[in-house]
């Protein structure tokens, strides 16, 4: 095997693995996204409501406004606010935490959390740029920062970790000496160098996207759902999800909506196109075509993937097109979602539920029609099965 074969290899392995400890920090972080989502939710919805009388008997007295939830202190909305925050705020150093704790184990959580928790802190990174000249904002560093930050934060540690130390010292290792000079090294880095660059970024990117309108918006939501449909569930699909997910915490709704909607696109789609042109698809095809829609209506992209194992070159086009479409379509017309799972499940909490059901089904007719133009006909079709399968019960009959 050649030098440049191993280091292929090495770095194949090397960026699976990067893959693997995000993902990790992901799937710890969803939970407090949802609760954090959801309640909030509830919360605004709950603050809309209108005084409710029932029989002449006021049972509800009316909630205050949606802009002052967070004011009306005691009420329901605000308790239910409060929890939503709490869950949005915790959700980018858990993110942080978990990826360290995915590469380093136990050693790296508590570092992973800390820094994650510290670069969102607008006081800091303020203070931070005013230290090396930098005018940081109030901003916080966002999940971009929580991500590098948990990375950095794993790897110091492991290495840590790894050193050989004296029999007295090694019980000390995991709870008091890996974390403790994990914080130390990486303390003044991840403040001073990451923390404030990426907020900065991080505020001009949040404003960018709060006041994109038209062609702007449009333009964000094709990328986003172009990048949600391109690998279905893979590293281009995680990179756009995580980001809608990240801006929840902003307050910012459209573009979750966006991927959401685009993430459901490409399953039931292809389905739509396997029932009206069945022969364009594989016999075997057609049966995954009836589990699709419930895995796109579930927002599980991944139900597409039999169809672009099968066909990639025809199918992908077909998918990223439809999804781009459904998901500007949701930009450009300020369709939001606070929830980042659920699909069909959770549009009620949408603020235009019937908006983002017209999206999917935009996005969905495009992805068929695409796919079922570029596609031609499959020697084996399921008509081709059920006549065969006629002809033989007539045989056999007779």
């Amino acid at each position: 095997m050649s030098t440049q074969d191993s280091a292929e290899r090495a770095l194949r392995s090397h960026v699976s693995s990067v893959k693997e400890d995000v993902m990790t920090g992901v799937s710890f972080m969803i939970p407090f996204v949802t609760i954090g989502g959801i309640f909030l939710a509830l919360g605004y919805a709950v603050a809309s409501l209108p005084p409710i009388e029932l029989l002449g008997v006021t049972v509800w007295s009316g909630g205050t406004t949606v802009e002052g939830v967070f004011e009306a202190t005691g009420t329901l909305e605000w308790f239910l606010a409060q929890i939503g925050g709490a869950g949005l705020t915790f959700m980018v150093p858990i993110l942080g935490a978990y990826i360290a704790y995915a590469i380093a184990d136990r050693p790296g959580l508590a570092p992973g959390f800390l820094l994650s928790y510290v670069i969102q802190q607008g006081t800091v990174l303020q203070a931070a740029g005013d230290v090396i000249g930098l005018t940081g904002g109030d901003a916080g560093a966002g999940y971009l920062g929580a991500l590098v930050a948990g990375l950095l934060a794993g790897y110091v540690a492991r290495w840590f970790k790894r050193r050989s130390v004296p029999e007295f010292v090694k019980p000390m290792m995991p709870v008091l000496v890996v974390p403790v000079l994990t914080m130390v090294v990486l303390s003044p880095v991840v403040i001073l160098l990451l923390g404030v660059p990426v907020a900065i970024a991080n505020a001009w990117l949040t404003e960018f996207l709060r006041t994109a309108q038209g062609g702007q918006a449009v333009l964000v939501g094709a990328l986003l759902g172009a990048m949600m449909a391109f690998d279905m569930g893979g590293p281009v699909n995680k990179v756009a999800y995580v980001f809608a997910v990240g801006l929840l915490s902003e307050q910012l709704y459209e573009p979750m909506a966006a991927v959401m909607i685009a993430g459901m696109i490409p399953p039931i789609g292809l389905a739509l196109s396997n029932f009206v042109a069945p022969q364009k698809y594989a016999a075997e095809m057609y049966e995954n075509a009836k589990s699709a829609v419930p895995l796109g209506l579930s927002f599980i992209t991944e139900g597409a993937i039999p169809y672009a194992a099968a066909d990639p070159l025809r199918i992908i086009p077909s998918i990223v097109a439809g999804s781009a479409v459904g998901a500007a379509a949701s930009m450009a017309l300020d369709v939001t979602m606070p929830a980042p799972h659920g699909g069909v499940f959770v549009v009620v909490l949408s603020n235009r539920p019937l908006l983002f059901l017209g999206c999917i089904a935009l996005g969905s007719l495009v992805t068929a029609a695409v796919a079922t133009a570029l596609k031609p006909d499959f020697e084996v079709t399921v008509a081709d099965l059920e006549e065969r399968d006629a002809d033989a019960s007539a045989q056999g009959s007779d």
